[in-house]
């Protein structure tokens, strides 16, 4: 589980430099409750119609798009601070992906008429929320493309990197999906990622026991990474 600082997530959400009024903040706070998701619950499927936004509070949770032959991709992992399914919501009226927890999350329900009536007179807030839509976005499109133009170290490096420092900012975690969803998310196969994840493991690059990763070497992920 990830240490969380709430008072500087809720500030994602809330942002302390004069953009909402207090009227505003009492309208969204008013307007809003926790829910507890557990594990592997369901937060929304896709083609579901939308029906608040949500803000990622505590956890992690994992979005994924099924495609034809009901196959499916992840397309990110989110850590706390997160709006989610933003792009959904003012984009279409079902969601075009799923969402799921992927360790016990507390996700913050507005209610989305509340919301869209702020924005809509409120423009510094709706700038800072396309802000916020665009650089995730562009973050998605960055980490895809990346795929494509990489080799299985350089993608098998991406995830361990991803995970040690964006994530769980340490040399020492666990994994929090399986390895098929690792797999997805590295846009790769189930057989390739183990088997390169193997290779680091004799070469002596990690420590590997289960779903628990020791870094040995950041210097030579980071290298992989980079070189793809």
């Amino acid at each position: 589980m990830i240490e969380q600082n709430y008072t500087g997530i809720l500030d994602k959400l809330i942002p302390k430099n004069d953009i909402l009024t207090d009227l505003e903040i009492d309208q969204l706070k008013s307007s809003s409750k926790t829910i507890l998701f557990k594990n592997k619950d369901i937060i929304f499927r896709q083609g579901t119609l939308t029906s608040h936004v949500m803000f990622l509070e505590s956890g992690l949770i994992k979005l994924s798009k099924k495609w034809k032959n009901n196959k499916s991709i992840i397309l990110k992992i989110a850590s706390p601070g997160y709006f989610i399914g933003l792009v959904s919501i003012f984009g279409d009226t079902t969601f075009q992906y799923s969402a799921a927890a992927i360790e016990d999350s507390n996700v913050y329900f507005i209610d989305i008429n509340i919301f869209k009536s702020i924005l809509k007179n409120n423009g510094k807030y709706a700038s800072y929320l396309l802000s916020e839509i665009c650089k995730d976005n562009l973050s998605v499109f960055d980490r895809i493309t990346s795929q494509y133009n990489k080799q299985l170290p350089g993608k098998i490096a991406d995830i361990i990197l991803f995970f040690s420092e964006i994530i769980y900012k340490s040399e020492i975690f666990e994994f929090p999906i399986t390895r098929t969803e690792l797999a997805e998310l590295a846009g790769t196969t189930k057989e390739s990622f183990i088997r390169t994840l193997t290779e680091f493991k004799n070469d002596k690059i990690i420590e590997l026991d289960g779903k628990s990763v020791k870094i040995k070497s950041i210097d030579i992920i980071r290298t992989l990474s980079k070189i793809g």
